[in-house]
């Protein structure tokens, strides 16, 4: 199917989790499901029932041709997800004086992205910000590493991501920088209210044009001999601390 700008406005998606999600947030056209597939699929199918979405039944080539291994023998043609941009999801937290906006920092892993993003949506995260360039961009690799919660975290796109952090910044909200290299402890920093945390690349971490903009740098303690996280886990542990003060628990409970 092609959208008024002649482009695809469908792609496709693969993994048990990724295509159930995607039914439940009526983003299928088409599910596609290998012949040879025969367990563990009642719920996508009465699902697809329910919604009356066309069933292809195919060989297992179908697949193995058009995605990586762990595709699991089913996949699905969806309507692309409509991203929106900062002043979207500004609007849909101008009421609160307490949320959470997550900034990538050119995070180019695919399954990192995926990851955060799956991390992001347990741990309640409001928003979602990336750039076009330099990113990972939204693929069926990402889809398939959130695991299904990509259908529901909203995803903002900017040019650059220092544009969305002056804009936070002008409706009230705290941009907390998370690198190896920060002045104090996550867990010693405030971190209710208005908080945009930023999370660096794999190799790089923050630029320093980005990290010049942050109210505070913070960094997770190593007591190990490993200094460093993988950026996904990094993502999810201060996520969660944001989330352990918000809710108002102590380290001790």
């Amino acid at each position: 199917m092609t959208g008024q700008n002649g482009r695809s406005d469908s792609e496709f998606i693969y993994g048990i989790n990724p295509v159930k999600e995607a039914l439940k947030a009526g983003r299928v056209r088409e599910l596609y499901i290998s012949s040879s597939r025969k367990k563990g699929l009642n719920e996508i199918l009465q699902l697809s029932k329910e919604l009356n979405i066309p069933l292809r039944i195919v060989e297992e080539r179908f697949f193995s041709s058009r995605f990586p291994k762990g595709h699991q023998s089913i996949g699905a043609l969806v309507r692309k997800k409509r991203l929106t941009d900062t002043a979207g999801l500004l609007k849909k937290v101008s009421d609160r004086s307490s949320c959470l906006f997550l900034l990538l920092d050119e995070v180019e892993d695919t399954r990192n992205f995926g990851a955060i993003l799956r991390v992001a949506e347990a741990g309640g995260v409001d928003g979602v910000i990336i750039q076009r360039r330099r990113q990972a961009g939204i693929t069926p690799d990402v889809v398939k590493a959130s695991a299904g919660a990509f259908e529901y975290v909203d995803i903002a796109e900017e040019n650059n991501i220092k544009y969305a952090i002056n804009l936070l910044k002008e409706e009230g909200f705290r941009l907390i920088a998370l690198e190896a290299e920060g002045e104090k402890l996550l867990w010693d920093v405030e971190l209710r209210g208005r908080i945009g945390l930023i999370i660096g690349s794999e190799g790089r971490g923050i630029r320093e044009t980005v990290l010049r903009l942050a109210d505070e740098i913070i960094k997770i303690p190593m007591l190990g001999k490993v200094n460093s996280l993988n950026v996904s886990v990094a993502a999810g542990i201060a996520i969660y601390e944001v989330l352990r003060q918000k809710t108002g628990r102590s380290h001790e409970s």
